[in-house]
């Protein structure tokens, strides 16, 4: 498919949290909040632009507070894997029904309908112009969906790493509990780090740096910001160097 010479980033990696699928109930999977994603990765998806999904699963089980039922750290992390899983076969039906050719692949196989992940088999996918959703975190316990993010983002040569949230970028302090909260346009991977910023794990900022994968985190829930960013709008706030 003939790339438009505006497209910045034509292969994009997008981050998304598994409570960003769950709209306003907090938990499980909303109809409509399905719907809008595959609404915002449509336009890019028939523009040419290779699009990989790393979806959470917090919106199914979330490990963080697996102690208040007892369960062990790598039991619940791989329950947590197996939630993205589930995330990932819901945005692929949608996807599908809005026209959007897509696939998962998983860290780890799933019966005989998800495939393991390689990164071969992802890139040549995603050249012939499928949407890859990325399944089962890094199929291993105590890493997040975040670094699992920047994992695949680089597997697959990603010119970027999209971190959708519901906040327009990176503050200083929460802009959710402090009013007057600064957000930031640009950061280096150390200053996140120095400042303890929340854009991602440590782990994940730092597999980034050390591979030179820029990070932008933006407002998802903002419609049309996906596309301003591929096409080089400055939304949100950028992190690199």
């Amino acid at each position: 498919m003939t790339q438009s010479p505006q497209i910045k980033y034509k292969r994009i990696l997008l981050k998304l949290s598994g409570e960003s699928l769950a709209g306003d109930a907090g938990f499980g999977i909303s109809a409509s909040r399905l719907q809008y994603f595959a609404e915002q990765v449509l336009p890019l998806h028939k523009l040419g632009v290779q699009i990989g999904v790393v979806i959470g699963g917090g919106n199914i089980f979330r490990g963080l507070t697996s102690h208040e039922v007892n369960i062990d750290r790598i039991s619940a992390d791989q329950m947590g894997m197996q939630a993205t899983v589930i995330n990932a076969l819901a945005l692929r039906s949608v996807f599908e029904q809005n026209g959007i050719p897509t696939h998962v692949l998983s860290a780890f196989p799933v019966g005989n309908f998800v495939e393991a992940f390689s990164s071969e088999k992802a890139i040549s996918m995603l050249q012939e112009n499928k949407v890859l959703i990325f399944a089962g975190g890094t199929g291993n316990p105590y890493f997040t969906t975040d670094t699992a993010g920047v994992l695949r983002a680089i597997e697959i040569k990603a010119d970027v790493i999209l971190k959708g949230t519901r906040v327009d970028g990176v503050y200083n302090a929460d802009p959710e509990k402090v009013e007057d909260a600064i957000m930031f346009d640009e950061l280096t991977y150390m200053e996140v780090v120095r400042r303890g910023l929340k854009v991602m794990d440590t782990t994940a900022i730092t597999l980034a740096m050390e591979n030179d994968l820029p990070i932008i985190v933006f407002n998802f829930n903002v419609a049309g910001n996906l596309d301003k960013i591929v096409f080089g709008e400055a939304i949100g706030t950028k992190v690199q160097g």
